[in-house]
């Protein structure tokens, strides 16, 4: 990370306002929680005060390992739809997780940016997504350790969208939270890491769905089918042509005997289940 800019370039004129005072006084509290489990509530608070999301969702991973739940505020009610499904498997095929696989850079991003082209025709978007209510989502991705991340995940529904004003917020005081995140870790992240290292990556899942029937190359367009990309998508990403991906997607569905990509979706999160009930047993 880089930050630093000389006090010089800085207009602190802002720092009169009796605003700032309270924000300031919100900041002080936030640092001196670092070292506690309730920071992230806190955080949740002042960035909840300056964006106004809907949802939150503060997850940490580790390569393609399930991801480590670290806070959230989803009722009793919607937690088996939002969080459950999701660490069960749903976040394979999730923009954010395929964007860490990929290698993305600290900062805030926004779904839609990360997002394949069909994402909103995706069964992913449809089964899961939509379910939640939410029509945009930007994320604060930060890296805590060589090979672990965390993302504040906000989440933003119909009758309270995101403003380019709360995104640019979000986007300027994203060194100071990323900061924050990373001493946070270094307090309470042996605890989570205890945690995160039992959980075994449902990864394996992508890896042996349709072995037995599919070729590796079939596979690789399985996978990025169900991440909702278009045929042209997927062929871009696979540098091969667009007749070809048709071809292998005719294939698939002969060979697994269906004959449409929700049915797909449903036998891929079947196989899911399945293989988290072996590893946990």
């Amino acid at each position: 990370m880089r930050y630093g800019s000389s006090t010089a370039d800085v207009d602190c004129a802002f720092l009169a306002n009796a605003s700032s005072a309270a924000w300031h006084r919100h900041l002080a509290s936030l640092v001196y929680s670092t070292g506690q489990r309730d920071f992230p509530a806190r955080l949740e608070q002042v960035l909840r005060a300056v964006t106004g999301f809907d949802t939150i969702l503060i997850n940490t991973y580790k390569g393609r390992n399930r991801p480590l739940l670290i806070h959230d505020d989803y009722p009793a009610e919607n937690r088996q739809q939002a969080i459950d499904r999701y660490l069960s498997g749903a976040y394979l095929l999730d923009p954010f997780f395929t964007a860490i696989s990929d290698g993305v850079d600290n900062g805030v991003h926004r779904l839609r940016e990360l997002a394949p082209d069909r994402f909103e025709s995706s069964d992913y978007y449809a089964h899961y997504y939509r379910s939640l209510g939410l029509v945009d989502e930007v994320g604060l991705f930060v890296r805590i350790g060589e090979d672990v991340l965390m993302v504040v995940s906000l989440g933003f529904q119909a009758d309270a969208p995101l403003k380019r004003r709360s995104l640019q917020i979000l986007r300027n005081v994203a060194p100071l939270v990323e900061v924050l995140l990373i001493e946070f870790w270094k307090w309470q992240g042996a605890i989570f890491q205890k945690t995160l290292e039992k959980d075994a990556p449902v990864e394996a899942a992508f890896a042996s769905f349709g072995r037995e029937l599919l070729t590796a190359r079939e596979q690789e367009i399985v996978r990025l089918l169900l991440a909702g990309h278009s045929t042209k998508s997927a062929a871009r990403e696979l540098d091969i042509s667009d007749g070809t991906v048709k071809v292998h997607r005719k294939h698939i569905y002969q060979r697994l005997d269906i004959s449409s990509q929700s049915q797909l979706f449903q036998l891929f999160l079947e196989h899911v289940a399945l293989i988290s009930r072996q590893l946990r047993g």
